[in-house]
């Protein structure tokens, strides 16, 4: 067979040297019909080895039967229904090159977003432990947000998944962007919402806080990460890129560290966009929506009556509250940095937010006031009770047992 240096080098002495093909042919030392067919052909010859029958062709007809009413039955059943007994491999590539043939195609789409159109959101969980205070580790999820256009990647940690600190870290980031996306893209996080009845619904909480935005929630459809695949992509990258080789003495280092590669990380060379994604920041920020003038409630916040160990509980753990309100309804508010409690408009509270689980968070001022108000309650001397006493006559007793009818 010719080779393909034969080939190119016939090619150029008759179209560069303008040899004819007898003298070709003699120089090469190949015959003149070679040369024609080589100056005939615009491809490089190309080996194809001659195709062999498979001992799976016996049973393609009923593989094909099955996978017509069946495009996704395993392989191993396959086997079991048209009783093969050799080879798994050789049967399984068969099965793998014909099942296409029978599945719907759902091909995933690739967008061009709008500047200011949109911005996937995803819970990033890293795998690396972060000291939490008490001698606990843990690993709190982190919330990630990629913009459309620009691709702008943004992330803070956050103390859980639960709907007050995920709304409470979606408000730190857009508030850090100044503007704000037309719309959020969100998977069925429970937070967020759920497909119901083939349709998304949204919790009240996150309803609540599009509203204050005037913003649009898209909810992908269960089992479909490419719908949200950019910051899919944001998370590995986030895994591979900034984690490694890092240690965190707490949550606030993470978001340290975190912010500050955040910076060298939107102002990298962007391969799907060619460019960086700081250099489409400005325009994607111009077309995005200006920050309402009342900021959306979001954070933790809740009322209670404080009973007399003057603790409320929020996330799992104790804060205590100065004794001078106990048996008063209180509202209790916090963020990820700080909790704090008032009653009727007066702060009667404020700690420092605990990342840690199930602990108990004293303020010394606290404990010294709840003391001295029993030290205070015990001194109290007990008031003197005062009671008028009826006194009945002794004829009365007379009378009623029937005295005065027997000295009769």
């Amino acid at each position: 067979m010719l080779s393909v240096e034969d080939w190119a080098e016939i090619r150029r002495l008759r179209r560069s040297e303008g040899m004819a093909i007898q003298a070709i042919a003699r120089r090469l030392r190949m015959s003149r019909n070679t040369v024609k067919k080589a100056l005939a052909s615009d491809e490089p010859p190309r080996y194809q080895r001659a195709a062999k029958g498979s001992i799976v062709d016996a049973v393609e007809p009923q593989i094909r039967v099955l996978l017509a009413e069946f495009p996704e039955m395993p392989s191993t059943v396959i086997m079991e229904r048209v009783g093969w007994t050799r080879g798994k491999t050789v049967f399984c590539d068969r099965v793998q090159q014909l099942r296409p043939l029978f599945r719907r195609p759902d091909p995933a789409q690739r967008t061009d977003y709008l500047p200011g159109e949109l911005a996937q959101c995803d819970l990033w969980f890293p795998p690396a432990d972060v000291a939490l205070g008490f001698g606990q580790v843990g690993r709190p999820p982190v919330l990630v947000m990629v913009s459309g256009y620009s691709r702008w990647l943004s992330a803070v940690m956050i103390p859980s998944r639960q709907s007050p600190d995920l709304l409470a870290g979606h408000w730190t980031l857009i508030s850090g962007w100044d503007r704000t996306p037309k719309a959020l893209v969100w998977d069925n996080e429970s937070a967020v919402g759920q497909w119901r009845a083939g349709r998304p619904q949204l919790t009240e909480a996150m309803n609540a806080f599009r509203g204050t935005l005037g913003i649009k929630v898209i909810q992908c459809r269960p089992a479909d990460p490419e719908a949200k695949g950019l910051v899919e992509r944001a998370n590995g990258y986030l895994e591979t890129s900034f984690l490694p080789g890092r240690r965190f003495a707490s949550p606030q280092d993470f978001n340290t560290q975190l912010t500050e590669w955040l910076v060298r990380a939107n102002n990298r060379q962007h391969r799907m966009l060619g460019c960086r994604p700081a250099e489409r920041w400005d325009a994607d920020r111009a077309a995005m929506l200006s920050l309402p003038p009342v900021p959306p409630v979001v954070g933790w916040r809740q009322t209670t009556r404080l009973p007399r160990d003057h603790y409320v509980r929020l996330d799992s753990n104790d804060y205590s509250v100065h004794p001078s309100v106990v048996g008063r309804r209180v509202e209790v508010t916090a963020t990820a940095a700080q909790m704090e409690v008032f009653c009727d408009g007066r702060l009667v509270a404020r700690h420092a937010r605990c990342w840690a689980k199930h602990q108990s968070i004293t303020d010394p001022a606290h404990r010294q006031a709840a003391a001295d108000l029993r030290t205070a309650a015990r001194q109290a001397p007990a008031p003197a009770v005062t009671t008028e006493v009826e006194h009945r006559r002794l004829a009365d007793y007379d009378r009623m047992f029937g005295l005065d009818e027997v000295a009769a």
